[in-house]
């Protein structure tokens, strides 16, 4: 006996190891709770080592050493030098660091002291600088606002430790084999088995999206080894509360051994990639690919047609700063930051700034039932007589019952006792209580007993078929179908009767009520020993239907949603019936209803292929919560999750965007990506809007600069094959580059045209390619126009006019650099049908008269420019209009010919 118990001791107390995990519990974790749960309580204290008195303090401190504190992996934002550093981590900055230092070796390094010139490597630096310090920024700041989000509430637990008694001390302190106290408004602090009991029942919701609480008891499970952990009725689970009773539990799992801690572990690391990480990745990669190919091209041409190998690599470094869109991390950032500040102004606080184009590209909405399309709030919807007819005297009875009860108020008997105009009327102080039968789960049923008139009146409450059993009569409404118990006859309950109330129950269950049976019974003055054999041979009076009836503003929100392209998934732990009805009532279709027990024997491909015929997933365990959503993003779906439980937290992190509320739990908030202050689908809607207008304004960044540096580089073979000297100075190029990127920072400011709002938005490297490929070359058309305009026209011809021919083209290549923002931000007729708003306006303004004010400025010198006739500003905007005109209809015929723009 000594050696099997010492050998049991050692696997429960072996907590150190970690298991995997099985349906959420880390497998050791589990074991050690079966184990508990099945003996006795002299068995339980020689498993942990402990005692009736409570653990001696020495002893406790040893085994915090060993086990660790009681606390749960929690992900933290690094720390601002790491986040400083990562903003670095971005190929666009790596390939301008590359950029620079190659610079920083053949203009300076290598170069003789009076020839040396910083020019590129300072402009380099400073897009470097600006880019990653304001990406930087923006994250800081947003992760900051996360870290102040979350609870900073120190919570305690009543122990018991030898030689110092009850004491009240942090949960983080407690460890296996602690004696702790529970009572009513009690958490859990650790996962932990009941020793006694009287009366209590915890809520454990937020771990089984199971809305009513279960009751807990003290005595051995037998049958423990086949049991899941959260079937085991002696043994509650940290982090779930304590609404009535009081106990004394021992601890026997602390940390991330704990349920809460084995999900907790999971939810930390690395997240998956989300719709948003891929398509900035494929983006990303498909400019990268380009620019390796054209800049080789550009020097090897330069090189052979120039003759001098240096200019030809100074000039390709510019070439590949040209093409390379390095403010795409901080345009994003900034896009991404400015629809977080819209947002929370909105009640939407955004903890993870990739989420806000992740919600504009959302296409299913997967959400909990409870509390987001139902109110979350149970209601007494119904009071009917046994005909199925609305019946006052049945409220009443209902009343005095809920009324008079001391045990358990659940959110049922709230909701009778709402009906506090019935008090003064029924006189409920002329009914003295004298007894209570307490509910619990096996009778599912709870009497209270009344005094009255020197008679003692049984109520009873509980589950139909239960109920009927203990019901062979009936009060008979009569003609007026009506009751009044005093006048009307009490009849048999026959099998008619029985089967007309049986088909009433069905049908309010079949409209999602919640319904129990009301019953009576009087007897003559007796001595208070009732008991549970009393509940017999009562009298039936009728029933009261409870619904969590759905919000008033659920039905336009999912209306307002479907209109948006969004469609909605109902994903609960609930019942079918009762999620049938509340559907049914806000409007998703219901097409198909899949079960967990069904789900369990589907394959992926099985579930794949019948997954977006159905609306309404019922009775899902957390794990298949997150396996819907997995099997929905591998059909190509960019998929939100909105929940507030811990049984949520796994499907809100492998989302898309995982949406929870500031009243969730600890952990599915911080699983979350966007936090709604309001728990309203209208709030949400609105952040759909805004992510599409972000990311709308970022697609614009990248389609101008993709199709513009491809354009570009037409010109830039074209010219270096046939020009006797370069087409522009590397520095000149580097200025160009840089002053059409500042004239890209206003786009976060800019708005969307209405239809754009209207469909979900996804990457499309395909798409930006096709762009690139039609847009780009019509710059080149016209850069060749101006070739021969500074040829032709005003003789700079040789190398000696060369910075006459520089400056023309670098004003030509800027400002129609700069109009193509106004010409792609939106599928209409630019300044006649679609205006920018009024910072773009003011800063590609503002940038195009610099571009033309350099080459007369005291700058000219140092950037090798001349003054540019009078005589040139008339071809120019010659130039300028015709661009304008031949891009607006390739335009048009684009979007015939593609469906697309944007």
């Amino acid at each position: 006996m000594n050696s099997t118990l010492e050998a049991t001791k050692k696997k429960i107390l072996s907590i150190t190891g970690v298991g995997h995990l099985q349906n959420g519990f880390d497998a050791t974790g589990a074991s050690n709770l079966r184990q508990a749960a099945g003996v006795d309580k002299e068995t339980l204290f020689a498993l942990l080592s402990a005692s009736e008195g409570g653990l001696a303090p020495d002893d406790a401190l040893e085994r915090q050493e060993k086990h660790g504190l009681n606390e749960i992996a929690h992900e933290k934002a690094p720390a601002w030098y790491r986040q400083l550093f990562q903003a670095f981590l971005n190929p666009f900055i790596g390939i301008l660091i590359i950029l620079a230092i190659v610079s920083l070796i053949t203009d300076v390094l290598l170069a003789q002291p009076g020839d040396r010139d910083y020019k590129t490597v300072i402009v380099v630096s400073i897009m470097v600088l600006l880019s990653s310090l304001l990406r930087f920024w923006q994250e800081f700041q947003s992760n900051r606002a996360a870290e102040q989000l979350k609870s900073m509430v120190k919570t305690t637990a009543t122990v018991l430790r030898k030689t110092m008694g009850k004491v009240e001390l942090d949960i983080k302190q407690l460890v296996p084999g602690d004696l702790i106290f529970l009572s009513a408004g009690d958490m859990i602090p650790a996962d932990s088995r009941i020793i006694q009991s009287k009366d209590l029942f915890i809520v454990q919701s937020m771990l089984t999206g199971e809305a009513l609480p279960v009751e807990k008891r003290d005595q051995v499970i037998v049958d423990a080894a086949s049991k899941s952990p959260l079937e085991l009725e002696n043994i509650c689970f940290m982090g779930t509360n304590v609404v009535s009773g009081t106990a004394l539990a021992l601890i026997v799992s602390t940390g991330n051994q704990t349920y809460f801690g084995s999900i907790s572990k999971s939810l930390t690391g690395k997240r998956a990639e989300t719709s948003f990480d891929k398509g900035v990745n494929s983006v990303s990669w498909l400019l990268i690919r380009f620019m390796l190919v054209m800049v080789p091209l550009v020097f090897f041409i330069n090189g052979f047609t120039k003759g001098n190998w240096l200019d030809a690599l100074l000039f390709g470094i510019a070439v590949a700063v040209g093409l390379t869109p390095e403010m795409l991390p901080m345009i994003v950032t900034a896009n991404l930051a400015k629809g977080a500040v819209n947002m929370s102004k909105r009640k939407v606080i955004v903890k993870r700034l990739n989420a806000i184009q992740n919600i504009g590209a959302m296409d299913i909405l997967c959400t909990d039932k409870t509390g987001t399309l139902t109110l979350d709030k149970i209601v007494l919807e119904r009071h009917l007589n046994v005909l199925g007819i609305e019946d006052e005297e049945v409220l009443k009875w209902a009343y005095l019952n809920s009324y008079h009860q001391t045990g358990l108020k659940n959110l049922l008997d709230s909701a009778v006792l709402e009906h506090g105009e019935l008090h003064d009327t029924l006189r409920v102080e002329d009914y003295h209580k004298v007894d209570e039968i307490p509910f619990d789960f096996q009778r599912r049923r709870m009497s209270v007993i009344l005094e009255h008139n020197h008679k003692h009146l049984l109520i009873c409450k509980g589950a139909v078929e239960e109920m009927l059993d203990l019901c062979p009569r009936v009060y008979d409404p009569g003609e007026d179908e009506q009751l009044q118990i005093d006048t009307d006859d009490i009849i048999p309950m026959d099998d008619e009767f029985r089967q007309t109330i049986l088909n009433t129950s069905h049908k309010l269950n079949k409209e999602g009520l919640r319904v129990l049976l009301v019953a009576v019974k009087e007897f003559a003055e007796r001595p208070l020993t009732y008991s549970i054999s009393d509940e017999s041979n009562m009298i039936a009076t009728g029933f009261i239907g409870f619904l969590d009836p759905a919000k008033p503003s659920a039905k336009p929100s999912i209306g307002a949603l479907q209109k948006l392209g969004v469609s909605l998934k109902v994903l609960t732990g609930d019942n079918e019936t009762v999620t049938r009805k509340i559907c049914r009532d806000v409007g998703i279709p219901i097409n198909t209803i899949l079960l967990g027990r069904e789900l369990e024997d589907m394959s992926d491909e099985d579930l794949a292929s019948q997954i977006d015929a159905v609306t309404i997933f019922a009775k899902l365990s957390p794990a298949q919560k997150s396996r819907v959503v997995k099997v929905l993003q591998a059909k190509g779906h960019t998929v939100g999750f909105m929940g507030d439980g811990i049984n949520d937290a796994a499907a809100l992190r492998d989302a898309d965007v995982g949406i929870s509320v500031d009243t969730a739990v600890d952990i599915a908030k911080e699983s979350a990506d966007i936090i709604l202050l309001q728990k309203d689908l209208m709030v949400l809607r609105k952040g759909v809007i805004y992510g599409r207008r972000t990311f709308g304004n970022i697609t614009k960044y990248i389609k101008m600069t993709a199709s513009s540096n491809f354009g570009n580089m037409f010109s830039m073979l074209g010219a270096s094959a046939i020009l006797p000297f370069l087409p522009m100075l590397p520095i000149q190029i580097l200025v160009q580059n840089l002053l059409y990127d500042i004239s890209q920072i206003s786009i976060p400011w800019d708005r969307m045209d209405a239809e754009y709002i209207e469909t979900p938005r996804k990457w499309d490297a395909r798409g930006i390619s096709r762009f690139m490929i039609f847009i780009g070359p019509i710059s080149s058309i016209f850069d060749y126009a101006t070739y021969a305009l500074m040829w032709f026209v005003f003789k700079a011809s040789a190398p000696a006019h060369q910075s006459l021919f520089q400056s023309g083209w670098f004003i030509e290549g800027l400002l129609s650099q700069t109009l193509i923002v106004h010409m792609i931000r939106t599928k209409k007729i630019p300044f006649i049908q679609s205006w920018a708003t009024a910072p773009v306006l003011a800063l590609t303004t503002a940038i195009m008269a610099v571009g033309i004010y350099l080459p007369f400025s005291s700058f000219a010198g140092a950037l090798k420019m001349e003054p540019l006739p009078s005589s040139y500003f008339p071809w120019l905007i010659a130039i300028l209009l015709s661009y304008c005109l031949l891009t607006q209809s390739v335009k048009n015929w684009f979007i015939r010919k593609f469906h697309q723009w944007l």
